[in-house]
């Protein structure tokens, strides 16, 4: 099954999942023989992902990748909170989780977790550390957007990790949680992937879909997203956009700041 008219965005994600979708050619012999034939061999089995829900989250550190991974999860992506129901984001925006941790899968192939100004009183919630240790050790990938990285390291899952998080907690608070600093916009370390911060998730879904079912339907989930990214201005990072513009968005982000350096001072590692 090749994609066209009759294929919409939801079918499209369907045969992503099960591993139908193939890359057609342009050349006119192609188009001359007909569609390329699906994919020999078994279906790929559908992947179990998790996604954490927890109020004062950033919608966008989930809703990036949740748009790009629900392709290839095969109707088994679970949108999880401590209890099923709304979870309001740091913006004010509303998302619904459909289970709780009591019914969320234990054996994951993907747990993630979003960051934002939540972040603080997530690292310090034993309930939710303990729900991230206990599928974390289990999981087959342990993952996170932004400041998502701090919470996984609050529950211990990046000791002696490569990682990276937002620019504005990496290097100062990443250290404190057991894990190593990268100033990368996605970083591997094993069964470990973290991202920079908010729409680095998008970056993320692509590398760690690239892993999970091959480059081309990777880049076929990117063109379907029509992401390609050509910011009006270069000011993503502090490096780019200056000290005057760095200082103002410090002072935004601040209360994030100094929340998760409190809370990650008052952890006690073993």
């Amino acid at each position: 099954m090749s994609p066209g008219p009759g294929l919409n965005r939801r079918a499209f994600a369907a045969a992503l999942a099960t591993g139908t979708v193939a890359v057609a050619s342009t050349s006119a012999a192609a188009a001359e023989d007909g569609p390329a034939p699906s994919p020999a061999g078994p279906e790929p089995a559908p992947l179990r992902i998790a996604m954490l829900l927890f109020p004062g989250m950033t919608a966008l550190d989930l809703v990036g990748p949740q748009n790009l991974l629900a392709g290839i999860a095969g109707g088994h992506l679970h949108l999880v909170a401590r209890t099923a129901g709304p979870v309001v984001s740091d913006t004010g925006l509303t998302l619904v989780a459909g289970e709780g941790f009591a019914t969320c899968p234990r054996d994951l192939d993907v747990l993630f977790v979003p960051g934002g100004d939540g972040t603080p009183a997530q690292m310090r919630d034993a309930e939710i550390l303990a729900f991230l240790r206990d599928r974390g050790a289990r999981a087959g990938w342990v993952t996170s957007v932004c400041t998502g990285s701090l919470i996984l390291g609050a529950a211990g899952l990046l000791d002696g990790y490569r990682a990276t998080s937002h620019w504005c907690v990496r290097d100062r608070v990443l250290p404190r949680l057991g894990a190593i600093p990268v100033n990368e916009r996605v970083v591997f370390d094993r069964n470990r992937v973290t991202a920079a911060g908010i729409s680095a998730g998008l970056d993320f879904a692509l590398a760690l879909s690239a892993r999970l079912r091959g480059a081309d339907d990777a880049r076929t989930s990117q063109l379907v997203a029509e992401y390609a990214p050509a910011p009006p201005f270069a000011a993503g990072t502090p490096e780019a956009a200056g000290p005057a513009i760095t200082a103002r968005a410090r002072a935004i982000l601040a209360p994030l700041i100094e929340g998760s350096e409190a809370a990650a001072a008052a952890i006690t590692r073993p």
